[in-house]
């Protein structure tokens, strides 16, 4: 997939805003859940699934994917790894951690110069704070990363867990009536 440059970037059509708003907080559990936003947006399931293909495509969705709550599947414990990782490797150290199993994100990050050496952060769950770290002693050694700083900090409470939201409410590109809001025609 290529990603367009800033200069090629358009105007959003208000039926693709409405759609991403549609499924941003989720598919409808029900058996056509397509169908089901189809009929919202007053377009047909295929041309849901059309728009759906063409966004993945041009890469204005990356993917389509679910927001697995973990503590309620029994991963009680979760720890985020931040590594000090030089410059001209943290791309090809990025896509090596990004590879491994137990890890459920990895990004890159700025640094803050005398008070944050970190720039590579990932997420890794477990059942308890000892699988974690055992998960985190096999990626070390799997991967060869003894050499690179890094520091373990584990989640104390959790406030809030959900898929990102990119349209609000306050922005919505569908009114009550079902209509295209008039801001994004």
């Amino acid at each position: 997939m290529e990603l367009r440059e800033l200069s090629q970037l358009v105007e959003p059509d208000p039926l693709d805003l409405a759609l991403v708003q549609a499924i941003q907080g989720g598919l409808p559990l029900v058996e056509q859940p397509y169908a089901q936003i189809a009929g919202e947006l007053n377009i047909t399931e295929a041309e849901v699934i059309r728009r759906l293909r063409r966004l993945l495509e041009t890469g204005d969705i990356r993917r389509l994917g679910v927001v697995v709550r973990h503590r309620e599947l029994g991963y009680r414990a979760n720890a985020m790894v931040v590594w000090d990782v030089p410059d001209d490797r943290v791309s090809e150290i990025g896509r090596l951690l990004g590879r491994q199993p137990c890890v459920t994100l990895c990004y890159r990050r700025p640094r803050r110069p005398g008070r944050w050496p970190y720039n590579l952060f990932c997420m890794i769950h477990g059942r308890s704070r000892e699988g974690v770290l055992r998960n985190l002693e096999r990626l070390i050694d799997e991967c060869g990363l003894g050499w690179l700083p890094h520091d373990v900090l584990f989640s104390l409470r959790q406030f809030k867990q959900r898929g990102a939201k990119y349209i609000g409410d306050r922005d919505r590109a569908i009114d009550p009536a079902g209509q295209l809001s008039a801001g994004l025609t």
